[in-house]
């Protein structure tokens, strides 16, 4: 392992690989060489230019509209001629009874899914990596990659059908083992777990894609090293795979971070029912109840705007320490 550690350390990053030698320009010349620039691959900065605008027109136009938040918005006044109340319904969701009941359960089902979910594309992208046969290979990975082409309602109908008193396979197999017939979906502890697992099932295999990618990346020479130094299977994981995943996986462990409280709505509405309410109602949910069953958009902004501030501070924060950490940020 003394030659595979030498060569890791000695084995030259990008940049030292391809330098960037970037030449000075004379006073006023930066101005016409990023003109000629763009004339001369016009092509791409027209094909840049949809996505820019499609960003403008439907994601930061569209924006102006939570100064509602900060309204009584009314549909006859409009935005700009209802009524300001400052943080009214600010203080009105905080001051809500079930607010650190919300606030617990988006937080639960997220950190529950991220300590489950983010490790098991990774193991997956491991596990398929090792193997040498080919067709088991890409049967592994078609049947992995299936359920996440599932749409949520049907989803959801798999779930609640099998989990089904009486008439679900799960409950069948339970009985079979001389269980009580349960309702699983009626208790409350257990609809975390049910929403986790079956998110890490249906996702799995699509998120190892990437973790796949990286590991064809690697440097053969590196196995070579370490098969020459009689390295394990595991030696390798370990001191070539693991640390070639490392960068991709804390750019995925931010953006991860940063939607810790934008939690699926459509999933998590389709799983509630009266009996696990106390634990499935989370921010999103009470925001649809709220806003569009109650008609109180300007109450629902200002919760949607306070989720929002919360998941750019996690992402800000997360990118700090791990720039500082690990040298691998968004920016």
């Amino acid at each position: 392992m003394t030659r595979l550690n030498s060569r890791l350390q000695t084995e030259p990053s990008l940049d030292q690989k391809h330098p960037l030698q970037l030449k000075a320009l004379p006073e006023g010349g930066r101005g016409r060489s990023r003109r000629k620039q763009i004339k001369r691959h016009w092509q791409l900065y027209l094909v840049l230019l949809l996505p820019v605008l499609y960003l403008i027109i439907f994601k930061y136009v569209p924006m102006a509209g939570i100064v509602i938040a900060f309204k009584n918005y009314n549909v006859i006044k409009g935005i700009w001629g209802s009524d300001w109340v400052g943080l009214k319904y600010f203080h009105q969701f905080f001051d809500s009874p079930n607010f650190w009941l919300y606030i617990k359960n988006t937080l639960g089902i997220s950190f529950y899914g991220l300590i489950v979910g983010f490790p098991a594309p990774i193991l997956l992208a491991l596990a398929l990596n090792e193997i040498r046969n080919g067709l088991f290979k890409k049967t592994v990975q078609m049947v992995s990659y299936a359920p996440y082409f599932i749409s949520t309602v049907i989803m959801v109908s798999i779930i609640v059908v099998n989990l089904t008193p009486n008439v679900g396979m799960i409950s069948k197999f339970f009985e079979m083992l001389g269980m009580s017939n349960t309702n699983f979906m009626g208790i409350p502890g257990l609809f975390k777990s049910i929403y986790v697992w079956s998110d890490v099932w249906q996702f799995t295999g699509y998120g190892a894609i990437i973790y796949i990618a990286a590991l064809s990346g690697v440097n053969p020479e590196l196995y070579e090293s370490a098969k020459v130094d009689g390295a394990s299977r595991i030696q390798k994981i370990l001191n070539i795979d693991i640390p070639s995943l490392i960068p991709v996986s804390v750019i995925l462990l931010i953006l991860n971070l940063g939607n810790i409280m934008k939690l699926g709505f459509e999933k998590i509405y389709l799983m509630q029912n009266p009996l696990n309410l106390s634990t499935s109602e989370v921010i999103s949910t009470y925001v649809y109840k709220v806003g569009l069953l109650g008609s109180s958009f300007s109450f629902s902004t200002a919760i949607g705007l306070f989720n929002s501030v919360i998941n750019l501070i996690l992402l800000v924060s997360v990118n700090y320490i791990a720039r500082k950490l690990s040298n691998s940020s968004l920016w």
